[in-house]
């Protein structure tokens, strides 16, 4: 009878882990006593890591299948050939990663941020007297996953059915990866390198993907509706330029309606403006409109309707959004820190609330924002930083 195959991984303590992890943070922040972290062939399947600062950790091919990593900082660190299958990894941070050869089978990565990072294919090999050089992979048996050694191999699966709803994937080196009925819903790949990539099956509807050569890529069966592509040079609206349009609704606000005209921009895609920081558009009706990765911050936007607007990554910071409508706006991962969300004076006794309900705001940042009787009822803040918000007598449910 065949003895079992030799296990390459390093079994951890509670007492290690932690002093490992302490070293680690010392070492990010570069004071004295600092140690990266090597963690290279670990075993922490099924460990509860939500929120660990890893970046540029030492991860390679280690066991995190199971793994709770929801909210944890990867940036930058050495996954390479590692075990990630059914990990949760809802919101982590994973900017310039080195994924490849990663298996990511049914792992959570929605709201996770992966710009920049590399999932080309790759595989670990060692060397033994017995049996020479062998690459391991992980074993597809169910029930306690560990790392066989196998001849050859089989990464065809290295991110199916992997769930990258509202990931950030931009600039990600996805050339030749697997993603075989992946979710990919709401993913940010603006930019991301899909040459051979395999997207049968996919599903990207509402993904964006600007910049990035769809073509290159197997799409049979993917689902590409609402794909949001790159904006116009230009955008026309009733013949008239965009710019133009904006420039006269913001001489109508300083002129009190004097000069100018009161833009009605339904569905508008702003993203040729490049910017609207500072700008004046107090009264806007833009419902719908495409607002997405766009700066904001501190323009004047009381009393504007927002409604089903895509803001998805919009810097908003320091925004007056006083007694706007943004009922059912999309707020994935926008920057709200200390903007105005409170109610609008319109008149003697009379306040207009900011409206929120059924807005998505999963990871959005409203630290310090100022959201004094605003309405969040069915509003989505999972993962939403609220450190310092003013929320009195506001109606939400956390």
């Amino acid at each position: 009878m065949a003895s079992p195959a030799p296990s390459h991984l390093r079994p951890q303590t509670l007492p290690y882990l932690r002093a490992a992890l302490a070293a680690h943070a010392r070492y990010v922040q570069g004071l004295a006593g600092g140690r990266r972290a090597d963690l290279v062939r670990a075993d922490l399947a099924d460990w509860d890591l939500e929120g660990a600062l890893l970046a540029e950790a030492d991860l390679t091919g280690a066991r995190l299948s199971g793994a709770i990593l929801a909210g944890a900082d990867l940036s930058r660190a050495n996954l390479f050939g590692a075990d990630l299958r059914d990990a949760d990894l809802r919101g982590a941070r994973l900017p310039q990663a080195d994924l490849r050869g990663a298996s990511l089978r049914g792992a959570n990565l929605s709201g996770a941020d992966l710009s920049g990072c590399d999932l080309r294919e790759g595989c670990i090999a060692m060397q033994t007297r017995a049996a020479g050089f062998r690459v391991l992979t992980p074993e597809t048996r169910a029930g306690n996953l560990e790392y066989a050694v196998v001849e050859g191999a089989d990464l065809s699966a290295i991110m199916t059915a992997v769930d990258c709803r509202d990931a950030s994937m931009s600039g990600a080196i996805l050339v030749g990866a697997r993603l075989v009925n992946a979710r990919l819903d709401g993913a940010d790949l603006s930019g991301a390198q899909l040459d051979g990539a395999d997207l049968s099956g996919a599903s990207l509807r509402g993904a964006v993907v600007a910049g990035a050569n769809l073509a290159a890529a197997g799409l049979d069966g993917a689902d590409l509706s609402d794909l949001l592509k790159a904006p116009a040079t230009v955008f026309y609206v009733d013949d008239m330029p965009l710019h133009d349009i904006v420039a006269d609704h913001e001489a109508y606000c300083d002129s009190q309606g004097a000069l100018g005209t009161a833009a009605r921009l339904g569905s508008a895609d702003f993203r040729s403006l490049r910017h609207l920081r500072n700008r004046r558009l107090s009264g806007l009706s833009a419902p719908g409109a495409i607002f997405f990765g766009m700066d904001l911050s501190g323009a004047q936007l009381q009393g504007a309707d927002l409604s089903d607007c895509d803001l998805r990554k919009a810097d908003l910071r320091g925004a007056d959004l006083r007694g706007a409508r943004l009922t059912g706006a999309n707020l994935i991962r926008a920057d709200l820190r200390d903007a105005k969300l409170g109610p609008l004076s319109i008149g003697e006794g009379r306040l207009l609330r900011t409206d929120l309900n059924r807005a998505i705001l999963r990871y959005a940042d409203l630290s310090g924002a100022q959201a004094r009787r605003a309405r969040f009822l069915e509003a989505d803040l999972s993962g939403a930083k609220l450190t310092g918000a003013d929320l009195r007598g506001a109606e939400l449910i956390l």
